[in-house]
């Protein structure tokens, strides 16, 4: 395992949304997330950490150490069951209680082998209990890394578009019509700011996540959006990441006051008109009230 991350990090990731729904609900006919009383879109954290193990899969294909245990269509108890075929322990719950008494260290051994192997359980954590023939206790994991929901700089002003297709569902439908009618949500232009914290703590106490893991990290936050295009999320792009680094592992300021040093603002000129693009903010970073151990980083 390599060495794990020495300092605390804090950092906001702005990015934006023109002509899509960066994260439908549900709950609401696939509408963009908003909150009620504010009308802020939202994206959850668990939106924003897919992206980044889609990232990660996708530019660490194959590579050892850089696996994702949360992706489609690959049950957790497979992944878990492949810790204990790796110790020799049979994956069922007898078979893991006997192997304890005889090694007491046994789930540290398993948790760690879930750790090296799994880039998103060293980075976000997971709880690795599935039912197989009684209980497969891999552990439970908490990450150094979360994110929390991203918000909008403004409300938003979700859009329901009609939409037509030419391609006819079934035969009967075929002889009575030649297009068939759809909807769909769009934001015409959002910007949207999340915030997020790194513990070096728990990276060396839990899952030993290193310096080219925090390097990788930082590369999927900013490219989280490019192989992810599609019709529905219309173009998103990561506009920026603001990085505050701290020179201890416990850290040297609170993380909601390094926050508030960042303010977003709409530009004197366009103020009174809907904003329609990055550039239509000002980003400002109060340098000058950074507190002391704290170095903040722009990528």
């Amino acid at each position: 395992m390599a060495e794990a991350i020495k300092n605390r990090y804090e950092f906001v990731v702005l990015f934006d949304v023109e002509n899509g729904n960066p994260n439908g609900d549900p709950d609401s006919g696939n509408m963009p997330r908003v909150d009620a009383e504010t009308g802020l879109g939202i994206v959850t954290d668990v939106c924003l950490k897919r992206k980044i193990r889609n990232y990660v899969e996708t530019v660490k294909e194959g590579e050892p150490g850089y696996r994702i245990y949360i992706k489609d269509n690959i049950p957790l108890n497979r992944s878990d069951s492949e810790a204990c075929d790796y110790l020799g322990i049979k994956s069922d719950a007898d078979s893991l209680k006997n192997a304890k008494k005889n090694d007491k260290d046994i789930d540290i051994k398993i948790r760690n082998w879930m750790c090296d192997n799994f880039f998103d359980i060293r980075a976000f954590g997971a709880v690795m209990t599935t039912f197989v023939k009684g209980a497969l206790n891999c552990g439970q994991v908490r990450g150094p890394i979360q994110f929390g929901f991203a918000r909008s700089v403004e409300p938003i002003s979700p859009q329901e578009v009609t939409i037509t297709r030419v391609a006819i569902t079934t035969e009967a439908d075929a002889e009575k019509k030649g297009t068939e009618m759809g909807k769909k949500y769009i934001v015409p232009y959002g910007l949207y700011r999340c915030e997020g914290y790194i513990s070096a703590n728990l990276a060396r106490k839990t899952t030993g996540f290193s310096e080219d893991d925090l390097e990788l990290l930082w590369d999927s936050i900013i490219n989280m959006f490019e192989y992810d295009h599609s019709a529905a999320r219309g173009k998103m792009a990561v506009q920026a990441l603001i990085i505050f680094k701290h020179d201890s592992e416990l850290g040297n300021a609170p993380s909601h006051k390094l926050f508030d040093l960042i303010q977003i603002e709409r530009k004197p000129e366009n103020k009174d008109e809907p904003a329609r693009s990055y550039q239509d903010y000002v980003v400002k970073i109060d340098m000058q009230g950074l507190p002391d151990g704290v170095t903040c980083i722009q990528r």
